[in-house]
């Protein structure tokens, strides 16, 4: 199983700063649309071992989830080097997931 979404967040400058492939999810333990995405991408990403996964807590107040416009959750962002390469919002298709995850992680 997934770790939980975490509480504690990184900045933005951080998230910038990752080298590599990274995959924010935002989201929280409790939503429904998180919870039923959660297999979705956990199957995706077993076969990206190489790309690091950020379950990020998000709600009002939270700054680096409003830097990245999130407005419904989950809200995944997929990242090389601290630059956005695509997003899904809300994603119930492992085919969508993983074809994002191919553009981030060229191993």
């Amino acid at each position: 199983m997934t770790a939980p979404y975490a509480a504690a967040q990184p900045t933005r400058a951080e998230i910038d700063a990752l080298a590599g492939p990274v995959l924010l999810d935002f989201g929280t333990n409790w939503c429904g649309h998180c919870q039923a995405a959660e297999p979705v991408v956990s199957g995706a990403l077993a076969g990206h071992a190489g790309v690091r996964h950020l379950r990020v807590e998000d709600g009002s107040g939270r700054p680096l989830g409003r830097s990245f416009g999130v407005k419904l959750w989950p809200t995944l962002v997929f990242l090389r080097d601290g630059q956005e390469q695509a997003r899904l919002v809300r994603p119930r298709d492992a085919a969508a997931v993983a074809e994002a995850l191919t553009r981030i992680d060229s191993a």
